[in-house]
This record gives structure tokens, sequence and C-alpha cells, in this order.
């Protein structure tokens, strides 16, 4: 009898146990389709953001299905962000200048000239130097537009027909690249000129480009533009490309808490991803790359540059209380850097 109570105890636990682990049932009628575009073209966003898309579409078992669409395919770049707040598409990847963001610190997206040395330099500053923070409230106070995560991307070289091996070389050429950057190396004489992303190939074959300011050599070898241009110069102007996830706050809103938890950690994946893809890619293709030369700027002049920057700084900073503390996380950033010494600085 004993044995008998025994069995049917554990039994009655086996069948609550199978109770408890019974699969999930979705129930959930139809899945929540959301429309995602890319400030990149398809050769590039395969590494920077389709791997992301498919994984959380796999992960997201039939609940919800991310399209993804690349440069220009729904909505011109510029017009990015105005789409994304009418709900015309539903998520956007890109920095905040390039899409016009009507932000004050939009200025920061993209490439802002000597704020990095390294891709860590970034996510470091987001989470330790309270820029994380600065960016949420900037994008709380624009109607339907969430603000998700920032991430890092490659460092910026020039790459052109003809070589630059100092300043005056800059002088007049017309170089495709992003708002912040071309601002900034405009006072040399670059001539900053925006055509779609796709177009750049044959822009610079036709000779209405001179050159790109927009990647590094990684993108440059992978998206075709080192086929195009003869000359890589070797000096970076900053060390990581700021580029952020948003999405229209309806939208947002409507996604379940477990999904909207599953596309922040698919993010953090793609940070991961283009971390190492730019990293290790960079390395290699400077030493190994045989399609550009390497030029560099005499030593003096790279020192003027660098002084240049710190007034260009100094001129953002006044634009805005906000974008002041961004600037002074900077500065702040960089002091602790060059302290602490090798392996940062």
């Amino acid at each position: 009898m004993a044995s008998r109570r025994k069995f049917l105890k554990t039994a009655g636990l086996g069948a609550a146990a199978t109770t408890l682990a019974a699969p999930y049932v979705n129930a959930q009628s139809a899945p929540i389709k959301w429309r995602l575009q890319t400030y990149s073209g398809a050769p590039l966003g395969a590494h920077v953001i389709k791997p992301q898309i498919d994984a959380f579409n796999a992960a997201a078992n039939g609940e919800m299905e991310i399209e993804l669409y690349y440069a220009d395919q729904l909505v011109p770049t510029a017009e990015l962000f105005r789409a994304m707040q009418a709900g015309t598409i539903d998520a956007v990847q890109s920095d905040d200048a390039t899409m016009a963001s009507p932000v004050d610190i939009s200025v920061f997206g993209g490439y802002f000239p000597f704020n990095t040395r390294f891709s860590l330099d970034l996510p470091a500053m987001f989470a330790y130097y309270g820029l994380n923070d600065i960016w949420a409230e900037a994008y709380g106070e624009v109607e339907n537009v969430t603000w998700l995560s920032a991430g890092a991307w490659d460092p910026l070289h020039i790459f052109t027909k003809d070589p630059i091996r100092s300043l005056a070389d800059m002088n007049g050429k017309r170089v495709f690249g992003v708002p912040t950057a071309g601002q900034f190396l405009s006072r040399y004489g670059l001539v900053p000129v925006t055509v779609p992303w796709d177009d750049v190939e044959v822009a610079l074959q036709t000779g209405e480009l001179d050159g790109v300011a927009w990647c590094g050599f990684t993108e440059a070898y992978e998206v075709g533009w080192a086929d195009v241009c003869n000359y890589a110069l070797t000096n970076s102007v900053t060390g990581a490309w700021c580029g952020s996830y948003f999405a229209n706050t309806e939208s947002w809103n409507k996604v379940p808490p477990h999904l909207q938890q599953l596309f922040r950690s698919t993010i953090d994946q793609s940070h991961y991803y283009r971390n190492v893809w730019y990293w290790g890619g960079e390395a290699k293709l400077r030493v190994e790359g045989e399609k550009m030369e390497l030029t560099s700027l005499p030593a003096e002049e790279w020192a003027q540059v660098v002084a240049d920057a710190a007034g260009f700084w100094d001129e953002i900073a006044a634009s805005s209380p906000r974008a002041g503390k961004v600037v002074q996380a900077f500065k702040d950033y960089a002091a602790t850097m060059e302290k602490a010494g090798y392996p940062y600085r």
C-alpha cells in the first residue's frame, strides 16, 4: 500500500510537471508586420543589419516578422526620419545626421571628428559617460519616435582616384560622405556631394565624384568602391561611425514586451557582429589589400587638422546646452583614456 501511495504521489507530480512544461501557444491571430529601412545598400547591409533581422525573425516564432529594406528602397535616406515618424516605415537603422533627425545632437551621429579612436570608445561613452541618457532625452522630446540603441561602425578614411599627400591635395575634390565629417573637411577644400548610395560607384566612374569620405577599408572593399578608387588616405578623421536604431513609437508600443526584448537583444548581437567584422577587416585590408595605394599626410599638417578639430568641438558645443554636454563627455572620456595609457591610448 505504501508503495502504491508513493507511486500515485510521484505520478501526480509528474502530471503537474507535464502541465507546467506545456509548450507555449501563440494565441495571436496574425503576426505583427514591420518594415525597417537601413541607411546602407544591400552589399553592406548583408553585414550591418541582415544577420540581426534574420535572427529576430527566426526567434520570433511566427509572432512578428520584419521586412528589411536597403538604402532608398522605400524612401530617400534623407527622408527616413520623417517617414518613420509618420508611420510609413516602422523602424530605421541610420546615423542621426544622414537622415536629418530634428534634434540638437544630430550632428554627433555619423562621423564626428576625432571623438573616437577605436570602435569600443563609442559604446563605452554611451554606457559610462551619459550619452545613453542624452540620446533618450533628446528623442523623448520628438513626437512618435523612440530611440533604441547606438553602436559603432568603422573608422573614416578618404578614398580617392587621385592621391592625397597634403592638405592642398584635398582642394576641389568632390567626395561622397556623411554630413558632419563633410562639414569639417570642407575647410580644407573637400566638396561634399550627395548622391544615392547605389549610385556612388557609377558617379566615381563617370567623374561626378573624385572620391568617398564615408567609411573605412572594410566597406570600401565590400561594396566595390576600392575597385574604382586608386588611393587610400591612412589618416583617419575619426575611429568609429555612430549609428542608431529607431522605431515609430506607435509601432513600438504595439509590440509585446518579450518581442521588444528580443529586438533589443538582436540589436546587441548586431553591434557585436559589426565590431568584430570591422575591427578585423580594417587591419587585414590595410596590410593585405592590394586595390589601393596607401598615402598619408605630413605629420605637421595632420597635427594642424587635429588642432582644428578642437576648435570645431567648441563651435558645436556652443550650439545648444545639450550639445555642450555631449562635447564635455567626449573631453572627459579622452582625458581618461590618455591617463589610462596602454592599451587605451
